[in-house]
């Protein structure tokens, strides 16, 4: 039986590191499991894109598609971008099904990267009593989008951060360099800023400006290639290939 392909839409960069980041993990995909055809597209700055992609599997002779957002939160890209330009592709390429896969987050596996970062940058569990926490993200308009990184921040409060802030590099306010000082206003004797993004580039890069100009004491790195991202796209490739077979046999 051959298995559907997955597709990773990334955003794309003109920064670098952002394709090899994003080359890093899908290679670390593939080492999780052999033999399942990975490919990657980009929505804009870097080659090659979904359409470009898409085409090439078809005349390859590939028929099905599993096409997987690499974002953090269901907002724009995810609900219009990407919609549309799979529409568009299905139109042009009738034999190949392609199925959208949910976004990465909210996920245990999520967590589990960011807790790997926060150790990789030095806190030890005896440290989270008495360290504050800023959960800085890109930032984004749609309340969805909103919504989950504040219930995220309310869930790692649960797991004994003495504060939790969540923060954004764009869109919306506080900026990290805020969120870092307005704990420090509160009393907190130690703080350590998460980036909630995927990969380096221009948002990730304010973050961690804005960490150094209000003296967090520990800045964690991206998410990047960790073993829990990688596991959490092929949960993901799994979770729609179970609802693609749900819907044709219904």
């Amino acid at each position: 039986m051959t298995h559907p392909t997955l597709l990773v839409i990334a955003h794309g960069s003109r920064d670098p590191r952002h394709a090899a980041t994003v080359h890093a993990l899908t290679e670390r995909v593939r080492a999780e499991r052999p033999g399942l055809r990975v490919e990657t597209a980009y929505l804009e700055f870097n080659a090659p894109s979904v359409p470009r992609v898409l085409e090439r599997l078809a005349a390859e002779g590939a028929d099905e598609v599993v096409a997987l957002p690499l974002l953090l939160t269901r907002a724009f890209h995810a609900k219009t971008d990407i919609p549309s330009v799979l529409r568009e592709a299905r139109a042009r390429l009738p034999r190949l099904r392609v199925r959208q896969a949910a976004v990465l987050g909210p996920s245990p596996l999520l967590d589990a990267t960011l807790a790997r970062r926060l150790r990789e940058a030095g806190i030890r569990p005896g440290d989270i009593p008495r360290t504050g926490l800023v959960l800085a993200s890109a930032g984004s308009t749609d309340p969805e989008a909103i919504a989950v990184i504040a219930e995220i921040a309310r869930e790692l409060r649960h797991t004994g951060w003495c504060a939790v802030r969540p923060a954004f590099a764009s869109a919306l306010l506080p900026r990290t360099e805020d969120a870092v000082r307005e704990l420090r206003a509160e009393g907190v004797e130690r703080v350590a800023v998460a980036p909630y993004v995927i990969a380096p580039g221009r948002l990730p890069d304010r973050i961690a400006a804005g960490a150094e100009a209000a003296g967090a004491d520990v800045l964690a790195d991206v998410l990047g290639p960790a073993p829990e991202l990688a596991r959490l796209l092929l949960t993901r490739y799994d979770e729609a290939r179970v609802a693609e077979r749900a819907s044709l046999s219904a």
